[in-house]
């Protein structure tokens, strides 16, 4: 169940995000899929804890063909799909290294690798697929608040998936989430 959430989330946040006009936020306008790639982190995370390291390589892999093809059929231009696809890489597979390597507890390496993923792939995407360096669909002057209003979204989700994991600490993490599997 874990491996369907993850690729499901990250094929529906492009489906929301070509379908829904992005939300405003004061000066922030965010696209709407990015609620659902807040959550992708986390469900890696939980994709990595079954399956371990090397199979989740493959899944990203799985995962960034899928968000690709779900892009360009969505009518994204070549260069969003590559921008989205180059994000995707480079944030999921930071955030599965940071994951590996920190030795906290699980509510903290969740977050502290969830929020570095996300804040890469905020960069990443808005520069290379929106501001004038790319497809040039946001002035630079909107570049900032682009990217801190993803970054405040991702990190938000990322904090409340750390809580619920943290709520669940004294029971066997793995064994709660192979209930709902």
């Amino acid at each position: 169940m874990r491996l369907f959430l993850y690729l499901a989330s990250i094929v529906l946040a492009n489906v929301i995000t070509a379908k829904f006009a992005p939300l405003a936020l004061g000066i922030f306008l965010v696209p709407m899929g990015t609620f659902l790639i807040g959550g992708t982190f986390i469900f890696r995370d939980l994709v990595q804890n079954k399956y371990g390291r090397k199979k989740t390589y493959l899944f990203i892999g799985i995962a960034l063909i899928l968000s690709a093809i779900a892009s360009f059929s969505l009518g994204d231009t070549l260069l969003i799909v590559v921008a989205s696809a180059l994000s995707f890489a480079i944030a999921e597979t930071t955030d599965t290294e940071i994951y590996t390597r920190l030795k906290l507890p699980l509510s903290l390496r969740v977050f502290y690798s969830g929020m570095v993923g996300g804040l890469l792939d905020s960069v990443i995407f808005v520069l290379i697929g929106l501001s004038p360096l790319g497809a040039g669909i946001i002035p630079w002057e909107a570049v900032p608040a682009a990217i801190m209003g993803q970054v405040i979204v991702k990190t938000l989700i990322q904090a409340i998936g750390a809580f619920i994991v943290s709520q669940l600490k004294n029971k066997s993490f793995d064994q709660t989430v192979s209930k709902v599997s």
